[in-house]
C-alpha cells in the first residue's frame, strides 16, 4: 500500500513541489513537526497501536489524531520514499532524564534519509515530541549544527564499547547543551519496532501505560505539554506557564482546543 500523498500534504499544510531535494526534506519535516500532535491515548487506553499504514493514514491523516515515534516516523519514511528519497529505519536509547548510569532500551524510531546527488545524509525524526526534537533534519556529520528555529541542535560522536560509531543529538536547552538520545547507524526493519511498539504500549513498566503524554509545538514555535493532568506551555522565549488540569472533562476540552486531537468516542481516559 502506498500512502495518499494529497491527504497527507493537507493534513500538514503542505504545498511545495513533491522532489526529492534538501529543500523538500527540510520543509516536509517542519510541517510533520507542526501538524500533526505527539501523543499515546491507544496505549493509555490498553491498546497498542498498529503500524499498519492504512491505519497510520486513517489515524494520523484522516482521523483528527496524532501518534507517537513509531507512528510519525513510519509515515514520513513512507511519504519520503514514495517521492524519491532513501530511508532507512534506526534505533535510539533516549537519554533525556536518565539518571547517571541508567541504561535505557533503544525504543524509539528515527530516519536516515539519503537525499538523490546529495553526499551526505541526514537524520530525520519527526516523533520525538518534546521541547527539545527536531523541527527540520541535521546533516549526520560529527559536530554538524542546525539552527531550526527558535531550536538548535548539534549532533556529535561519543565514546562507547560498541564496534560501530554512537552518535547523540543534543539540543541547546537555557544555554547548555543537553543530551536527547544516542544511536548507532545499524539498520532497522519495521518488524524491529512492532515488537518495541507492542511493549512501550502494553508493558505495565511503560510510562505511556500509566499516564496520558502529548506534546504539541504550534506554528509560532510555542511548545504545550499535557502529563496526567500537568499541563506546561513554553513560549518561544522561554517562558513557562503550567496549571493542573481539573479531571478527565477538562483534559478531554484541552485535548481538542489545544492540541487538535479527536478523543475517541467513549474513551475513559485517566482521570
Amino acid at each position: 500500500m502506498t500512502l495518499d500523498l494529497d491527504a497527507y500534504f493537507a493534513r500538514i499544510g503542505w504545498s511545495g513541489e513533491p522532489r526529492p531535494t534538501v529543500e523538500v526534506l527540510r520543509s516536509l519535516h517542519r510541517a510533520h513537526a507542526l501538524g500533526i500532535p505527539f501523543e499515546n491515548l491507544d496505549a493509555v487506553l490498553g491498546s497498542a497501536p498498529s503500524l499498519d499504514l492504512a491505519d497510520l493514514e486513517a489515524k494520523l491523516v484522516r482521523g483528527g489524531r496524532g501518534g507517537y515515534c513509531y507512528e510519525h516516523n513510519t509515515v514520513l519514511a513512507t511519504a519520503l520514499r514514495q517521492l524519491g528519497f532513501t530511508v532507512t529505519f534506526l534505533a535510539a536509547r533516549v537519554v533525556l532524564g536518565a539518571a547517571p548510569g541508567d541504561i535505557r532500551p533503544r525504543s524509539h524510531i528515527l530516519l536516515r534519509v539519503d537525499v538523490p546527488g546529495v553526499p551526505t545524509p541526514y537524520i530525520a525524526d519527526v516523533g520525538f515530541g518534546d521541547v527539545g526534537a527536531l523541527l527540520e533534519p541535521i546533516e549526520l556529520v560529527p559536530g554538524a549544527e542546525l539552527h531550526d528555529a527558535p531550536r538548535r541542535h548539534r549532533l556529535v560522536t561519543v565514546a562507547h564499547d560498541g564496534p560501530l560509531e554512537m552518535w547523540e543529538l543534543l539540543a541547546e536547552q537555557g544555554g547548555s547543551w543537553e543530551p536527547q538520545y544516542t544511536f548507532t547507524l545499524e539498520p532497522f526493519e519495521s518488524p524491529d519496532f512492532e515488537m518495541i511498539n507492542w511493549y512501550v504500549a502494553t508493558s505495565p513498566r511503560s510510562p505511556f501505560q500509566q499516564a496520558v503524554y502529548v506534546r504539541r509545538t504550534l506554528p509560532d514555535a510555542s511548545h504545550l505539554a499535557l502529563a496526567g493532568l500537568d499541563l506546561v506551555e513554553r513560549a518561544e522565549d522561554g517562558t513557562v506557564k503550567e496549571r493542573l488540569l481539573s479531571g478527565r472533562d477538562e483534559v478531554v476540552r484541552v485535548l481538542r482546543d489545544d492540541f487538535d486531537i479527536r478523543v475517541p468516542e467513549g474513551a475513559e481516559l485517566p482521570a
